[in-house]
C-alpha cells in the first residue's frame, strides 16, 4: 500500500523494503519499526527472495532517527516495552537472508543503527551518518555503542557517539562504515545489482556464511571455528551443494534451488 509508512516490493528474487514516511525523513516511528520486523518476516517466509534492500523513500533520508515526538512523557517502562516490541535491529541480524542497505541520504540515531544490523551498506555521496543521541541527553539504544565499535574501531566509534557530529558517506568509506559509494541517480541500481549477484548463488550456503560470519561478532576464535566448521558441514548435505559440484566440473552456471 502507497500510504503505509513501510512499503514491501519483490523485484525478481529480490524484495525491496522501503520506510516510507518522506515528510517526516523517514522517522523510526514505532509503526515503522512494526513495519520493517513484518516485512523481514515476509521475505523470510518466501522461499522466492533471496536477498532483500532496504533503503528510505525520497531523496533526503533513509532514517534520520527516532521518532522523538514519541519519547516525549514516555516512562522507562514504557520505553522498554516499546524497543522489547519490535526489535528491529535484532530482526535483520537474525534473518537468514542477507540486507543491503542502500543509504540515501540522512543516517542518524536508530537510522545508523539499523543501517549497521543490515549485512552490507552502500551510501549515495549525499548520505550523512551520525550517532547524535548526545544531544538530547541520551545514548544510542538500538546498538549504536555496540555494533559501531565492532565496524569501524571503538576510537572512532567514540568520537561520533560522544560528539554528536555527523560525518560523510566519503568519511564513512575510509571509516569502513559502508563498503562503497555512488552517486545518487545509481544508488538503487547498484545495491539491486549486488542483491541479484547474491540471489544467484545457493540459499543454504549464503544463509550458513552469515550465520558462520555474524558468530565471529560474538565468540572466541576457537569457539568461531568450531561453528564455521559445523556449517561447513551441513552444506555438504544440501542439494546445492551437489549441484554446485557438478555445475563446476561440467563447466556450465549452477542452478541452485535453495534445498
Amino acid at each position: 500500500m502507497s500510504d503505509s509508512v513501510v512499503l514491501y516490493e519483490v523485484r525478481g528474487r529480490v524484495a525491496v523494503v522501503t520506510v516510507n514516511r518522506p515528510d517526516k525523513r523517514n522517522a523510526l516511528s514505532q509503526a515503522v519499526r512494526s513495519g520493517i520486523v513484518a516485512a523481514f518476516e515476509r521475505a523470510r517466509d518466501d522461499a522466492n527472495v533471496r536477498a532483500i534492500v532496504m533503503t528510505g523513500a525520497g531523496d533526503k533520508a533513509f532514517i534520520a532517527g527516532a521518532d522523538i515526538g514519541e519519547f516525549e512523557g514516555r516512562s522507562p517502562v514504557d520505553q522498554w516495552r516499546s524497543m522489547a516490541a519490535a526489535p528491529v535491529f535484532d530482526a535483520a541480524e537474525r534473518l537468514p537472508k542477507p540486507i543491503i542497505a542502500a543509504v540515501n541520504g540522512f543516517c542518524l540515531g536508530g537510522g545508523m543503527e539499523m543501517a549497521l544490523s543490515c549485512d552490507i551498506r552502500i551510501a549515495s555521496s549525499t548520505a550523512k551518518f551520525g550517532q547524535p543521541e548526545v544531544n538530547l541527553g541520551i545514548i544510542p539504544g538500538g546498538g549504536g555503542t555496540q555494533r559501531l565499535p565492532r565496524v569501524a574501531g571503538v576510537g572512532a566509534a567514540l568520537r561520533l557517539i560522544l560528539t554528536g557530529d555527523m560525518i560523510d558517506a566519503v568519511e564513512a568509506l575510509r571509516l569502513g562504515i559502508v563498503s562503497e559509494v555512488t552517486e545518487p541517480a545509481e544508488l538503487m541500481t547498484r545495491a539491486m545489482a549486488i542483491a541479484e549477484t547474491i540471489a544467484s548463488k545457493s540459499p543454504v550456503a549464503v544463509a550458513a556464511a552469515k550465520e558462520a560470519t555474524r558468530a565471529a561478532l560474538s565468540l572466541p576464535l576457537e569457539d568461531g571455528l568450531r561453528a564455521e566448521r559445523a556449517l561447513f558441514a551441513i552444506c555438504f548435505s544440501s542439494e546445492d551443494k551437489i549441484e554446485g559440484v557438478r555445475a563446476f566440473l561440467e563447466k556450465r552456471p549452477a542452478d541452485f534451488k535453495g534445498r
